[in-house]
């Protein structure tokens, strides 16, 4: 089946037509889910949640822009409503320390070790950078998703990207050394 067709089955609630689009677009929207959420298991959560949603109201879908873009929208509000559902967000107090700078040579490190990085940060850290970074939401749509301030956004961004450079120098600085045998 094409995607037009899936799309139609799915409205009709064919479960072959559901059972076709989960396997053609679970690997995407699950590596989606892994940006936002602190670890695998959060991550099928939210994969099952979105595709529920998906399923709910793909008949609401009208075919303006990508159908991946609008499932990997609901993939990102669920896990969004997830932490405003169960986490306390509470923006950051700026920190004006002078920022040490990372450069490409200093970075050495295997992609699952970053991932793990951008996981481990503080939930609204992650939020707010994976918006940004990565989904190129800007601050005011980051400001309106999580109910904060346009300039808390860019603080928690600022903090986010200081934390990560420090957890990635400070790591690429051992692995390099073990790398070396030093």
């Amino acid at each position: 089946m094409n995607l037009d067709q899936l799309i139609k089955g799915c409205i009709k609630q064919n479960r072959q037509a559901q059972e076709q689009l989960y396997q053609v677009y679970k690997n995407v929207l699950f590596a989606q889910s892994l940006k936002y959420c602190q670890n695998r298991n959060e991550a099928e959560d939210n994969l099952h949640d979105a595709f529920i949603e998906i399923f709910t109201n793909i008949k609401n879908y009208k075919g303006k822009g990508s159908f991946e873009g609008w499932m990997k929208r609901i993939t990102i509000n669920k896990a969004i409503n997830r932490y405003k559902k169960s986490y306390f967000l509470t923006p950051i107090i700026e920190d004006h320390q002078q920022e040490q700078t990372v450069t490409d040579k200093e970075i050495d490190l295997p992609l699952d070790v970053i991932l793990s990085f951008i996981q481990d940060l503080p939930n609204q850290y992650r939020l707010v950078f994976n918006l940004y970074e990565l989904d190129d939401y800007s601050h005011q749509e980051i400001a309106s998703l999580l109910g904060i301030s346009e300039s808390t956004s860019k603080s928690n961004l600022h903090r986010a990207k200081h934390l990560l450079k420090e957890k990635i120098k400070s790591k690429s600085t051992f692995y390099n050394q073990t790398k070396n045998g030093k």
